[in-house]
This record gives C-alpha cells, structure tokens and sequence, in this order.
C-alpha cells in the first residue's frame, strides 16, 4: 500500500486527537485491515469514538486470524498490502462468508473499482477520503444489512418504550417525563431507527443546533444509565445522533 504523507491524511490528526469513548457490546464490530500503522492507528480512533467496535489487522494473514475467533459486522479492507492483496482476501472471503466489506484504494481508475465490485465487495472507498464520507459509507452497508423493522406505533430501545402516537416514553409501566421538544425528538429518531439524524433535521427552524446539543445532553439524563459514555443516544461526530434500538 502507498505510505504518502496524502493517504495519511485519510483520516485527520485533529478526529484522532478526541477522547475515545470505548463502545458498548450492542455495536456494530468492524475489522480494519490496512498494513500503515498509522492509517490502521487513526480509523480505529476515528471509528471507535463514533460508535463502532473496533478490532485492527496488518494483513491478510492476520485478518483471517480474527476472522476465525470473531463476528464482524463489516470489513474494511485495504486493496494494496504486501504478500496477498486485499482484492485477493475479498475474493477468497467471498466464497465462505457474506460479511459486508468496503474496499480502500488509493486506485481511481475505473477498472480496479469493477474489479472489486467482481470480487464481490461492497462498496469502495479512494483514497485520500474525508472521515465525513467513511462513516457515511459505512453507515449505509450496516443499514442495508440489517432486517427491515416492521412499522408499529411501538418502539422498544434498552428498557424504554416510545409510543409515537401519544408521544409517550414508558420504563415498564411508569411514564418518563419528557419535555415537548424532547417528545419531538424521540419523534424523530422513531421515524429512523437505528440510522445518523443529522442536527440540522433535529433542529429544524425554530431551534440552533447548538441547542440540539444541549436538548440531546438532557434526553440521555433521562434514558442513559451513563449519560457520559451513551449506549442508546449516540452521537456521530460531525453529523448528528443515532438512537440504537439493539
């Protein structure tokens, strides 16, 4: 794999920089194989504090390792290694196993991408890429791979459940006490469970999304056991919030 200082910035030092908040067991694992230390040591970083779980591989060899041990929601698997090609892995992986994959290259042209696409991945990533678009891409294979949720007027997250006609949030039979903006963004994450809201949607017109910041802070106070480290609330940095409803 090329080791420029471009592809190194695939992932920003300012995303790695943040405070990691180690996810819960409920989310999604991703398996990032990439043989540069530093890119594998950023998308980890970058990953994990927007909500994923995290597991690194320098190779191929070491990939099947954990592939062998460990469930993986989604493989993000670079095409350029030394000794057996991510394009290879993909190939191979294919054959036994129907976990997503999105492929990084720093390769543009047009027939590496369907050759890929031939191997059975995915999706596919260039390299250098915004983080803003990783998550995007990732976001969208997990969505795809997921069961449909039936539509009820009942949504059940952790030990809560909203009733979105009467805008009600229960905990067993005992009614949680909710603000009508916090009714109206409950609202909101109902209508897409599972899936990045952004703030500006929250926010609509009449409220700054500064001030969806702080009315989400005071939601997780209500439904998070910790609402410092949130498993249910999550934020996805540069976006918005996903409300995981398991």
């Amino acid at each position: 794999m090329a080791t420029t200082s471009e592809n190194a910035a695939a992932v920003t030092t300012e995303a790695a920089s943040k405070n990691t908040v180690t996810p819960g067991d409920e989310a999604p694992h991703l398996l990032v194989v990439d043989d540069d230390r530093r890119i594998r040591t950023l998308l980890s970083r970058y990953l994990t504090e927007n909500g994923y779980r995290i597991t690194i591989a320098e190779n191929a060899a070491s990939a099947r390792d954990k592939l062998r041990g460990l469930a993986f929601d989604l493989i993000i698997l670079d095409v350029m290694m030394p000794g057996e090609s991510g394009l290879d892995l993909a190939k191979s992986l294919r054959e036994v196993d129907d976990v997503p994959i999105l492929m990084l290259t720093a390769r543009a042209e047009l027939e590496h991408r369907i050759a890929g696409l031939e191997a059975g991945v995915d999706d596919y990533l260039g390299k250098p890429f915004e983080p803003r678009e990783l998550l995007l891409r990732v976001a969208a294979i997990l969505r795809r791979g997921q069961p449909e949720i039936l539509q009820t007027d009942m949504l059940q997250f952790g030990p809560f459940c909203f009733d979105m006609e009467r805008r009600e949030l229960l905990r067993g039979s005992d009614v949680v006490k909710l603000t009508d903006r916090e009714k109206e963004f409950l609202a909101v994450f109902a209508k897409a469970p599972n899936e990045t809201v952004s703030r500006l949607d929250l926010a609509g017109e009449e409220v700054s999304e500064r001030a969806v910041d702080v009315q989400i802070n005071r939601l997780r106070r209500k439904i998070e056991k910790d609402p410092g480290n949130p498993l249910i609330l999550q934020t996805v940095r540069g976006i918005g919030y996903r409300l995981n409803v398991g």
